[in-house]
């Protein structure tokens, strides 16, 4: 702890950026930072980078390969605005055309889609019909097995009934 109290007086007296991490003989830890370790181990690496291999090569591998993962984000979020319509005036024209192609591609697929609705609401339709069929036939049964009559009367089944006024006969 007198070390640690001791950096912290240096960061304040001196504004001084320290990151100091202690281990005892038992494997415990002791730290401070004035600010963030991180942020502390990169600039000591961009500093330094010959006298310091903060990481072992897998971990350098990982690295890289997260900067290219976030280049390539970068890039899809661009192509994606792009083929959003934003941001076209700084293409050249050779650039739009792989974007035109895609968006005839997706009219293309939209369309194909749109031609099939059709299809799939009459399709939809005759599978009700059936249900429907089905579902009188059963109420047909159970009124049948039960004594009623094979079907309600239309006054039953309409909600409301069309009668003629007394007065107009």
């Amino acid at each position: 702890t007198g070390i640690t109290k001791k950096a912290k007086e240096i960061s304040i007296l001196c504004a001084a950026e320290i990151s100091l991490v202690i281990f005892n003989s038992n494997g415990k830890m002791d730290e401070f930072h004035s600010h963030s370790l991180i942020n502390s181990l990169k600039r000591f690496h961009h500093k330094c980078p010959e006298k310091t291999r903060l990481w072992d090569p897998k971990h350098e591998y990982l690295h890289q390969e997260i900067e290219r993962i976030k280049k390539e984000n970068s890039s899809m979020k661009t192509q994606l605005k792009h083929l959003k319509g934003e941001d076209l005036n700084v293409l050249q024209p050779t650039e739009l055309i792989p974007i035109e192609h895609a968006l005839d591609n997706g009219i293309t697929k939209l369309r194909a889609k749109l031609d099939n609705i059709p299809r799939i609401m009459e399709k939809n339709g005759r599978r009700i019909e059936e249900e429907n069929k089905l579902l009188a036939f059963k109420l047909q049964q159970m009124n049948a097995n039960s004594g009623r009559d094979e079907y309600p009367s239309s006054a039953q089944m309409m909600p409301f009934t069309f009668s003629v006024h007394p007065n107009l006969h």
